[in-house]
């Protein structure tokens, strides 16, 4: 029997050479607080999506029992059987390699980790696609997100930290070790004295992630004798530093333009690489707005390589569903 490509998605050839419709799919994103779940059809369209809890106690030993069991427990309200899964797609916050094997998720407790393996096993045998987190979410909005329309792209993903991820026709990068598009920790400023949580000095999220953003700001302030709404902040954040630059704070001005530097500069260095058709930015600190990418462009374009003047900068769409959606598009292809 030959399938059109469309088909292809939702249908699945058991052992015995059998062809029958799988008409669902899940994309699980393993956060260090909270685990997304999504179910999909086979052919991509949305369902719904809901959460459980990380446990990280004992290593994280909980964590793939504990998906599996929530992933039975939605098949039997919703009537699924095994045989109309099409697969389970998981991104988790470590290097990946090929077979779905973890090398290290600092963040869940685990060190090398067969999660491909392992969740088929608690899914009667489900196919399971495993990818780093930023990677997947990358996918994400390359597939139907903020990305969408282009050839390729680097995700530059702005939260407690900074990910990563380039994909290119669809398909991730994942690099020989797993640590593809880790643009997180390239070094930036190597006499930086702070340590990065990698252990490295200098890594450009020291900088640019929400932390680094305000830990630079505590620095600076330190010794700012400028008039500045931002001197006795005891909340300081990222969200106030540009709420304050938003309303003309002279300090925050700098601070946020120094970011942006330094971030802009970090993408005209990847793009010389890469040669993305567009930089997608996301995460939390673009809740900001405009002042984010703009401010990012700005001194993009005073070093970038003249060929590469025409990326362009876009914002993410997916927010925390991002995860859910990349996982899913390993599954379905």
């Amino acid at each position: 029997m030959r399938l059109s490509a469309a088909s292809r998605l939702q249908y699945i050839v058991n052992e015995t050479g059998e062809i029958y419709m799988a008409e669902y799919a899940f994309g699980v994103d393993v956060g260090g607080t909270t685990v997304k779940i999504g179910l999909f059809t086979a052919a991509g369209k949305f369902l719904e999506h809901w959460e459980i809890p990380t446990r990280k106690e004992e290593g994280g030993k909980y964590i793939l029992s504990d998906i599996a069991r929530s992933l039975k427990d939605k098949m039997q309200e919703k009537g699924i059987q095994t045989e109309d899964v099409k697969g389970i797609g998981i991104g988790v916050p470590g290097p990946v390699l090929e077979g779905g094997v973890v090398t290290l998720c600092v963040n869940l407790g685990w060190g090398v980790t067969h999660v491909a393996e392992d969740l088929s096993k608690l899914m009667d045998g489900l196919k399971v696609e495993v990818g780093n987190d930023a990677n997947v979410a990358g996918l994400g909005e390359a597939w139907v997100g903020g990305g969408k329309g282009f050839k390729s792209i680097v995700m530059v993903t702005l939260g407690t930290g900074v990910g990563g991820a380039y994909i290119k026709n669809g398909k991730i990068l994942h690099g020989a070790h797993g640590a593809g598009a880790e643009i997180g920790h390239m070094t930036i400023h190597p006499e930086e004295p702070d340590a990065c949580a990698c252990g490295r000095h200098g890594c450009l999220e020291q900088y640019a992630s929400a932390n680094g953003i305000t830990r630079v700001a505590r620095r600076a302030l330190s010794v700012n004798t400028k008039k500045t709404v931002l001197k006795n902040d005891e909340t300081l954040s990222a969200k106030t530093i540009f709420d304050a630059a938003k309303a003309g704070d002279e300090v925050a001005l700098k601070l946020v333009d120094d970011f942006g530097a330094t971030l802009g500069h970090a993408l005209a260095a990847i793009a010389i690489v890469v040669d993305p058709d567009a930089f997608i930015i996301g995460g939390g600190v673009c809740k900001a707005g405009s002042i984010v990418t703009d401010t990012i462009e700005k001194h993009y374009l005073e070093r970038v390589f003249p060929a590469c003047r025409q990326t362009e900068f876009k914002v993410a769409k997916l927010g925390n569903d991002a995860g859910i959606y990349g996982a899913v598009k390993m599954v379905i292809g």
